[in-house]
Order: C-alpha cells, then sequence, then structure tokens
C-alpha cells in the first residue's frame, strides 16, 4: 500500500533516530534541519533534504504529516511562521506532529492557528532517548480528535510500538509529558544527591549504584545517568538544558492549576544552578559534578 510522504523538521538526537527508524521502514521521508553533520545522517539514512521548511512542506501530499521534533516553542514557531516557515505551504487536511516538550498554552495556541487553514495537530511529546526511538520502542503520548489520530494511525504505530491516546484534547499530551519530566528531573536530582554524599561518606560509587538498582532507590533515570557519571562521561546524550526546561514549564504548568508540591519547584533550581555553573551543554548527569562540589556543613 502507498503511503503519503512525511515531513521532519529538526533531525537531531531524538529526531534523527526517527528518520532512521521511518527510512528504514520504507517510508517516503523529507528532512529540513540546520545542523550539516545531521543532514548528512538524514541523508545516509535515506532521507531528501530540503533546504527550508517552506520547501519540505511543498514536497508533501494530500493527507501527508509534518514531524517538528526542535527543542522549544519558539523554534517551533519559527519552523511554521518565520522566514521560509512551513505553515505557508501547508495544505487543508495535512497534520502537524508536535513532538518538542512545550507549554500546554503554546500547544493550545499552535493548533488553533494551524486549524485556521484547516491543518490538523496531534499533540505528540515523546520519551525514552534515541536508541528507543530508533528501535520504535519509544513512549508517544498523543491527544488530538480521534479521526485525526486514526488518519495517522499508521505512522504513529511506525514510530512507537507503544502510542499512548491521552484524551482528545489538545494540550494533554504536553500537560502528561511535563507530569513524567518532573518526576524524572526529581529522581535525577535525588540521584546525584544521594551518590555526592555517598562519596563523601568513602563509599564505592558502582557497588552503591549496584545496591541501588536492586532496591527501592532505583529510578532509571538516576541509573542510566549515574553509571555514565560516575565513569566521568558527560558527553551529551540530553543536554542539561532540557530538563532545566522541562522542569521549569511543569511547575509553571502545575501553579497554573492551582498545585504547588515540595519538590518540583527545589529540583528544577538545581537544574538551573547546573546551568549558571557552565554545565549547560554537558549530559544531565553532569549534575553528580555540581553537587560533588557542594562545601560541607560545618
Amino acid at each position: 500500500m502507498s503511503r503519503p510522504a512525511v515531513g521532519v523538521i529538526g533531525a537531531g538526537n531524538m529526531g534523527g533516530a526517527m528518520v532512521e527508524r521511518l527510512c528504514e521502514a520504507g517510508w517516503d521521508l523529507n528532512v529540513c534541519d540546520v545542523d550539516p553533520s545531521r543532514q548528512r545522517q538524514a541523508m545516509a539514512a535515506g532521507a531528501t533534504l530540503a533546504a527550508s521548511p517552506v520547501q519540505l512542506a511543498r514536497s508533501l501530499g494530500a493527507g501527508s504529516a509534518l514531524i517538528i521534533v526542535v527543542v522549544d516553542a519558539a523554534q517551533v514557531r519559527d519552523v511554521l511562521w518565520g522566514a521560509g516557515g512551513a505553515a505557508q505551504a501547508l495544505q487543508p487536511g495535512q497534520t502537524v506532529l508536535l513532538c518538542p516538550t512545550i507549554a500546554p498554552e503554546d500547544v493550545e495556541a499552535i493548533a488553533v492557528q494551524l486549524a485556521g487553514q484547516g491543518v490538523h495537530c496531534i499533540d505528540a511529546p515523546l520519551s525514552g532517548g534515541p536508541v528507543r526511538a530508533r528501535d520504535g520502542r519509544m513512549s508517544l503520548m498523543v491527544a488530538a480528535p480521534e479521526p485525526v489520530l486514526a488518519g495517522q494511525a499508521t505512522l504513529l504505530a511506525a514510530l512507537s510500538d507503544h502510542v499512548m491516546r491521552i484524551s482528545e484534547r489538545v494540550g494533554d499530551g504536553a500537560r502528561t509529558k511535563l507530569v513524567n519530566n518532573l518526576l524524572a528531573g526529581i529522581n535525577l536530582v535525588g540521584a546525584a544527591e544521594v551518590l555526592a554524599m555517598a562519596e563523601r561518606m568513602g563509599l564505592n560509587l558502582s557497588t552503591t549504584l549496584d545496591v541501588i538498582e536492586r532496591s527501592s532507590g532505583q529510578s532509571w533515570i538516576g541509573s542510566d545517568r549515574m553509571r555514565r557519571a560516575v565513569a566521568g562521561d558527560f558527553e551529551p546524550r540530553a543536554h542539561m538544558t532540557l530538563l532545566e526546561k522541562d522542569t521549569r514549564l511543569a511547575v509553571a504548568a502545575g501553579r497554573a492549576a492551582g498545585f504547588d508540591g515540595p519538590l518540583g519547584a527545589h529540583a528544577s533550581q538545581v537544574f538551573e544552578q547546573a546551568h549558571e555553573a557552565g554545565m549547560a551543554h554537558l549530559d544531565d548527569g553532569a549534575l553528580l559534578q555540581l553537587l560533588r562540589q557542594r562545601a560541607p556543613r560545618p
């Protein structure tokens, strides 16, 4: 069965993994990214390059989907409505999948603006990391009216074997992702804190992690990030700035709903402190380094 071409704007860690996944599955893929190294990777995977978002949008046919995998709401608006933006060439009946972690009100506003020209929007944040995205095992949280989801069901299934339908209300995918990422941030700060404490107590960190991973303190993100951090590997798989952004947005979303918990804001502040300490472009596991530097209490 023939399938319409798909466009991807943003072929970084997650977007590039999704490109490889779809190309391997035989999809006709058009990709736009400003980074030459990402362009080369997309071409090597079998994708066709577009020079700009609008050029990419012009390559899409009726019923096609445009997947946006950039960093934040400002970048989403830029690739859609900035100079050379895709929106000027999008056609009624096409669908935009919004995959970045952004504020629910931004998702809602973008969806309304797209609807003004007859373009559907699926609120589709994702989680799980590049390896799982490459293998089609990432978590994909989708929120959109049922007919819109049904229209892109084949594509969603190709992207993930774990497509979770949150609701028909665009924005609920973003809300769910922020809840998840706030917990991830809290868990990561906690893991870095206890390992920094264990080191100060003279414990072997690898052995301590072995115990934690088989005990009640285990968390996936703690194990994933702290294993690398203990080995001194801070090459960014997930930049510090991402959870800094996500925890900030999550705390703001909670407060907008009338909720202010005891841990989220504190975790968010730790990521902000890491940024201010010059760790913005390191892996977020570098929180261990930040907390190692805390002076002992007198």
